[in-house]
């Protein structure tokens, strides 16, 4: 599995969410399970997804979408809400 995403946008939601996509990436990758949401709202040119799950600072909201089959574009991160983090939880307790 490869990354990819615009360097200036990592800069600007680093400083923005407090979250590099490097970070975001770890969620990924950790082997943890994380809740895939398809992002119909926003999938206009292409199919976007909302991932959230945990990395180790805490919960975080990935939106991604896929490219070439084995690429990730991190689009943007941020901390999860307590409602997401809560939803979360839930999907990950198995309701």
């Amino acid at each position: 599995m490869r990354f990819a995403w615009d360097e200036a946008k990592d800069a600007s939601n680093r400083s923005k969410h407090g979250v590099s996509f490097e970070e975001a990436s770890s969620l990924f990758t950790s082997g943890e399970d994380y809740l895939e949401i398809f992002d119909d709202a926003n999938s206009l040119d292409e199919d976007r997804f909302i991932a959230i799950g945990p990395v180790i600072r805490g919960v975080i909201v990935v939106v991604y979408t896929e490219r070439d089959g084995d690429t990730i574009r991190i689009i943007s991160a941020r901390w999860a809400t307590k409602r997401e983090a809560s939803r979360y939880r839930s999907y990950k307790e198995g309701g």
